[in-house]
């Protein structure tokens, strides 16, 4: 089961700016952005991965996740 947040993670500048923390964390091709979406939902696929752990990593870049 995926781990999915609500999150102002809002365009491709901001997807720039989160992959980093986010490929660290999850792994690359773990985490997907949903920015079409009103409540931009990352969906991280990683189920070894803690919501904290996602949440902080987002911290690092001042982006916030709020689990759904």
């Amino acid at each position: 089961m995926a781990l999915k947040f609500k999150t102002n993670i809002n365009c491709g500048g901001c997807i720039e700016k989160v992959t980093p923390p986010l490929n660290a964390t999850v792994g690359e091709g773990n985490w997907e952005v949903d920015t079409s979406s009103k409540d931009r939902i990352l969906t991280i696929k990683n189920e070894t991965i803690s919501a904290q752990q996602v949440i902080d990593a987002l911290k690092i870049v001042n982006y916030k996740a709020e689990v759904l």
